[in-house]
């Protein structure tokens, strides 16, 4: 893979994917990040398929501002956090690390510091809230999970390897409580049925009775928590 960047305001950049499968060029903005993927047929050279993406200018930047703004995560913004809102503030002293008081999440530091350590404080809960819970669902399955990794993934919430590996995306802690039992269910289901059949959702169901609910609102809301940004 490659990158391009079509010149503007603001730039848009471009992710060029070689694919021995795709039978035509195409471009696919994700719903989750906005990332774009130009895919790139055998036969046709990265050059063709630049021209057809500049040529698609206008298109994608309409598909681009359609999305809801981005949040530049700092002291004074409001997150989500399972079923609270909480409010990111200065934490004075000489600590590093961010803190929970009620409402609040302390975090130390100014500008690109402040996001980091609550992108950290985000991923250290969603482990431990997500271990506890796939722990639950795999003895309920008498099962057994490899191991478990957060992410930030941009194109799935959770995965299961063949090799009985979970993987989830710590944004998940933004959503409800509930989804984020919905997704460990899914994934840990995934050890006893590695596909998505029937035999799959009745193993959802027996592990998460209203999954169906929580499975609607993430994908009515996922994007949301893309929105917002903690990097610099």
């Amino acid at each position: 893979m490659s990158r391009h960047v079509i010149p503007g305001d603001p730039p848009i950049e471009l992710t060029v994917r070689r694919s021995q499968r795709a039978r035509r060029i195409s471009l696919t903005v994700a719903s989750l990040d906005a990332s774009v993927v130009l895919t790139v047929p055998r036969g046709v050279s990265e050059r063709q398929a630049l021209d057809f993406a500049e040529k698609k200018e206008g298109w994608l930047r309409q598909r681009l501002s359609a999305r809801p703004n981005e949040i530049r995560v700092g002291h004074g913004t409001k997150i989500p956090f399972q079923d609270e809102t909480l409010r990111i503030l200065p934490l004075l002293g000489t600590g590093r690390s961010a803190k929970r008081e009620d409402d609040w999440l302390l975090v130390p530091g100014t500008g690109s510091e402040v996001a980091r350590r609550t992108r950290v404080w985000l991923a250290n809960e969603a482990r431990v809230r997500l271990a506890k819970i796939s722990d639950d669902y795999a003895a309920e399955l008498g099962r057994s999970y490899t191991r478990l990794t957060i992410r930030d993934t941009r194109s799935r919430w959770g995965s299961c390897s063949a090799s009985g590996g979970l993987m989830y995306s710590w944004r998940l802690v933004m959503a409800p409580a509930e989804v984020l039992r919905y997704v460990a269910a899914h994934e840990v289901a995934h050890l006893v049925e590695p596909n998505h059949s029937s035999a799959f959702w009745r193993k959802v169901e027996e592990l998460k009775r209203d999954y169906r609910d929580n499975r609607r609102w993430l994908r009515a809301n996922g994007n949301e928590l893309h929105r917002y940004r903690f990097e610099a």
